[in-house]
């Protein structure tokens, strides 16, 4: 296979799998304040994702993909706030385990890993195109 095409392929799969990352971090950060409205009623649980590498057959390239979204088992944050629909008899409500802090910093890890991937397909990009000017 060209291996300017393969350059391509490698990015692209970059590219997705940060933007997957991306789509769990922006669902952790809007539901960052969400509780539940019933007494006991578990909130909103962070998701994590996990990369795996992939061999592509074809190129014989490494990729990566996203190998498994998952549930942060870290225990709810208690808030006292006994007017709230789901505060238990102790006037205490269960709050996402989402640190809002730890989100911030995987989305910019993810929006510059995306960015260096998509540098990666536009250099590849640029050397097909010379490849191509000066085959003419």
């Amino acid at each position: 296979m060209d291996p300017l095409k393969s350059i391509s392929s490698i990015a692209a799969s970059g590219m997705l799998a940060q933007g997957e990352r991306l789509k769990i971090v922006s669902e952790n950060v809007a539901n960052a304040d969400s509780r539940g409205t019933v007494p006991g009623e578990d909130p909103y649980r962070r998701k994590t994702i996990s990369f795996a590498e992939v061999l592509d057959r074809e190129t014989g390239a490494s990729m990566v993909q996203v190998s498994r979204v998952g549930r942060d088992d870290t225990p709810f944050a208690m808030v006292h706030d006994p007017s709230h629909p789901a505060a238990d008899e102790n006037g205490f409500v269960k709050t996402p385990n989402v640190n809002p802090l730890l989100e911030m910093a995987n989305m910019r890890e993810a929006s510059r890993s995306y960015e260096a991937n998509m540098n990666m397909f536009e250099a590849g990009r640029r050397m097909r195109s010379q490849m191509i000017d000066l085959l003419k």
